[in-house]
């Protein structure tokens, strides 16, 4: 298409669950719902278009061992854009990728900086280790280099307990939200145990990656106070061969972890039962691969998540809940289209028939 090339989609297009239209018009790369008068160079793409879909925990910049090259991490961000996700909440990177917002063709990016972690209690090249007193130092560092979030590690396993075990004290996240609050930033923690949630729902976090240690009695307190969760069921299907990697050492995290793992599809439905907000994301980077939005959907689905909610944690509600638009009128066109309706099967996610990004035709 050139510069001033108009797209025309027609079909359906999905503007909400309840908002159904016959057609958009793209124009200059804005979403407009007015037919455009005297265009002459006007492309037609056909099918049931929705936003571009929203990954709310991936990692765009981080490999196994930590940092990658600026190759690796546009070869990452291409993956995720090429299965239709053009907006990403990136949970956490050791490496600077404020390049990609120059990139027109790249998914657009929001920042939670670097993980922050407790000293020798998370993977090796991947965060800040630090140690309690410092916190609030590196959530307000964190704060000031991300684009409106901070991502604690909220446990991990103890060595000296063999399990899994939370990372701060209480009056240490306290101070560290309440300082990311002041400067406008939102928090979310890593936690895969029971133990840590509490203390980190009290001291008013916004959101927990994970999530697979909420039980009867957490769950209230997340609905109460409306903690999201980003459950992210494609990394949390690789527990049993991590158990099994560490059943000769850590024999006690290994049977907590396959727990965790046996319940996770009941964890996160009687999450969404409860009224907790649920979003999707893959936890792509470091040892997942990119591209796996369409299949966490569907992991949602198989969760017993109706199929319409579960779109939604990709595309209407999750765009709400990190404040960036749809399909509205005057927004930049990010957007995908399908052969048939996504609401009636989720797995057509995974073949999007065009993808279009900042009004251009990418895929």
């Amino acid at each position: 298409m050139s510069e001033r090339a108009v797209l025309h989609v027609k079909g359906r297009v999905l503007v909400g669950p309840d908002d159904v239209r016959d057609e958009l018009w793209v124009v200059g790369g804005r979403i407009s719902y007015d037919r455009p008068v005297g265009a002459h160079d006007v492309r037609t793409v056909e099918g049931w278009a929705l936003p571009g879909l929203v990954d709310a925990h991936c990692h765009v910049g981080l490999g196994a061992h930590g940092p990658v090259g600026d190759d690796v991490a546009e070869k990452q961000a291409l993956a995720d854009r090429d299965i239709g996700t053009l907006l990403i909440r990136d949970a956490g990177s050791p490496s600077d990728t404020r390049w990609v917002d120059d990139r027109e063709d790249l998914p657009k990016i929001i920042r939670a900086g670097r993980h922050i972690a407790r000293t020798r209690r998370y993977i090796r090249g991947y965060a800040h280790e630090i140690e309690p007193e410092d916190l609030v130092a590196y959530v307000a560092q964190e704060a000031r280099r991300g684009d409106g979030w901070v991502k604690l590690v909220g446990d991990w396993i103890d060595r000296d307990l063999g399990d899994l075990a939370p990372t701060w004290p209480r009056e240490a996240v306290e101070a560290g939200i309440a300082e990311a609050h002041r400067l406008g930033a939102r928090v979310t923690a890593h936690c895969f145990a029971e133990d840590s949630l509490k203390d980190l729902v009290e001291a008013g976090i916004d959101c927990i990656e994970h999530a697979t240690g909420l039980n009867d009695d957490l769950i209230p307190l997340f609905a109460e106070r409306g903690v999201a969760i980003v459950p992210t069921l494609v990394n949390i299907a690789t527990f049993p061969k991590l158990a099994d990697g560490g059943e000769e050492k850590y024999p006690r995290w290994s049977a907590h972890m396959r727990r965790l793992h046996e319940r996770r599809y009941d964890t996160v439905r009687s999450a969404y039962d409860a009224g907790i907000p649920v979003f999707v994301g893959t936890d792509a980077g470091g040892t997942l691969p990119h591209g796996l939005a369409a299949a966490e959907v569907a992991e949602l689905v198989t969760a017993g998540i109706p199929a319409l909610d579960a779109l939604a944690a990709a595309t209407w509600a999750a765009r709400t809940w990190l404040g960036r638009p749809g399909l509205e009128e005057g927004a930049a066109a990010d957007l995908v289209v399908y052969e048939s309706d996504p609401r009636t099967d989720v797995r057509v996610l995974a073949a999007p028939r065009r993808i279009v990004l900042n009004g251009r035709i990418v895929g």
